[in-house]
Formats: C-alpha cells, structure tokens, sequence
C-alpha cells in the first residue's frame, strides 16, 4: 500500500475522513430531542411549498360577478386601487360550477359534498374533511363572520331581517366543525391578534353584491375589512377577497385578489387556477399536513410572493 501512487493516497484519506465523521454525526443525532430532530429532518409545509406562514388569514366571499365586471371597474375603487394596487391580482381565475352554493363547498371542502343547487339542506349532514376541521385537528384555530347570522352558531336558513342566508356559509354542511365557530359579524374582533389563524368573513345578501351595487360591496369592504388590511401589512397576515361566481357571462371567469404580508405589491399571475386551488393554498399558508377533497391534487398558488 505505500507503493500507491499520490493521487489514491489522498483519495483513501478522503474517504476514510468521511467515514469517521459519518461515525460521529450518527450519536450526535440521537442524542438529539426527537422534536429537534423532526424540525431538522422536515421543513414547515409552507416552507416547503414555497408559501410563507401567515399568523392570520382572512378570505372574503363576494358574490355573482365576473373578472370583467370588477378589476378596473370605477365602482370597485378600493378593490382595485388599494388591495389590487397593493396586492396581487389572479388574472386567470376561476369558479367551479353554477349557483353559489356548490362554490362554496367546494371552496371549503373540495366538493360539493352532492349539493348542486341553492336549496337549504338539513345542516351538518356531512363528516367529510374541510378546511375547518383540518384547522382544528392539527390544533390550529378556525372561524367565520356571518353578517346577518342571527345569533352565534345558528343554523337558520334564513334571515329577510338581516339579508342573511345559510347557503353562503357552508361550515354548517359538516359534522365535525362546531357551530359556535361560526360567529355573527358583530362578533369580528377589533383586535385582530385574537383572530383565528384562518377565517372566512361572508358579507350579507346586499353587501356581498349580490343583491346591491358592486359599488356598495366595495364600500362594505372598505369600512369593514380596510383597517384589517392596513394591519395586515406589517403583522404577517394576509387578506385575500374573491367571488363565487361569475354572472353567466364570462365562463365562470372571477376576480381574486391577496393582500398583506408576503403579497409582492402591484404582482400578477396568469396561471389558472380555481376554488380548489385557493382552498389547496388557504391549507398549505397554515401549514397543514392534510388537504380536502381535489385540494389533495391541487397546485398551490405561487408566482405573487415575495
């Protein structure tokens, strides 16, 4: 072995270098508190997605409108000038199906869950996995404010009151996400660090524009999620606002838009992407393990961060 030429010489030293520190790193792992040693072994799944990881995310509902009718519309001045302006715009977004309910089911779970219609059905008659209960089960919080919502967890149809109706609000489907997580608008907090670390905000019949003005929906979201979203900016949360539907006119063509923390100011993306995407990002933002329904073979939504 002495007569060996230099070059294998050095080669053996090599490798038997790399064996003796391949013998030492191997007792220094096991010791290692098996929650360190996870932590190193494994990213956190927005990491690993290439999301980042919100405190807080909050997703607004709109309703009936098309992609056309509302970026750059002079109606919409604070979606478009504000949240678009400062935020990210999907220009290539789209519903799943037709009316509203099955939407948002799918939005939530990743099916319709066999609902294809507007009608009010028995409530909690599902235990398929959801948004919320994937929240809840990886001991994260969850939530929605219902406007209209007569009281906390009611399962009312509804509410000619308070142009509230059930149908928007598809947390009362399943079984396995407590109706007192469902909370009255009244209930929002003005103290957003006590929101949960995801939730829905469902504007009534007339504020989501559904029966009103794009113009009164804007203004709703002004007054009502605006100081959210100025917040939202410097304490690592995000905003996102989108649309159930189209009108019929568009191929089911809608507005979605991200704001807040991490949101590349003034980006774009053309991809397309749908409700089950969004509900695949909404899971992977919180850093969920599980993903709902189509969610499971969903992209996530990418090229807006920064």
């Amino acid at each position: 072995m002495d007569n060996l030429p230099a070059h294998c010489s050095h080669r053996r030293s090599t490798v038997s270098l790399k064996s003796r520190i391949k013998r030492l790193r191997l007792p220094l792992v096991a010791a290692l508190p098996a929650a360190l040693v996870g932590t190193w072994a494994a990213a956190p799944a927005a990491e690993a997605a290439g999301l980042p990881a919100p405190d807080h995310v909050i997703v607004v509902v709109l309703e009936n409108h098309s992609y056309e009718q509302i970026i750059g519309s002079s109606s919409a001045p604070y979606l478009n000038n504000t949240l678009k302006a400062g935020g990210a715009n999907l220009t290539n977004s789209f519903a799943i199906t037709h009316p509203s309910q099955p939407n948002y089911l799918d939005l939530f779970s990743g099916n319709n869950q066999g609902i294809t219609n507007d009608n009010c059905y028995t409530p909690q008659f599902s235990s398929a996995a959801n948004l919320g209960s994937e929240l809840i089960a990886a001991g994260k919080t969850w939530g929605s404010y219902n406007e209209g919502l007569p009281s906390q967890g009611s399962t009312v149809c509804t509410n000619s009151a308070t142009e509230y109706a059930r149908k928007h609000n598809p947390w009362f489907a399943f079984s396995n996400v407590a109706l007192n997580t469902a909370h009255t608008f009244t209930q929002f907090p003005t103290d957003y660090t006590t929101l949960p670390k995801v939730s829905f905000v469902i504007p009534n019949l007339c504020n989501d524009m559904h029966d009103c003005s794009i113009a009164t929906g804007d203004n709703w979201l002004k007054s009502n999620l605006g100081a959210y979203a100025t917040w939202a900016k410097t304490h690592n949360s995000i905003l996102a606002v989108t649309f159930d539907e189209d009108d019929s006119s568009h191929s089911n063509h809608i507005a979605t838009v991200f704001y807040g923390a991490h949101v590349a100011p003034g980006s774009s993306t053309g991809t397309r992407y749908n409700h089950y995407n969004m509900l695949r990002t909404l899971e992977d933002l919180a850093g969920l393990t599980t993903h709902a329904g189509a969610a499971a073979n969903a992209s996530d939504i990418t090229g807006i961060w920064n």
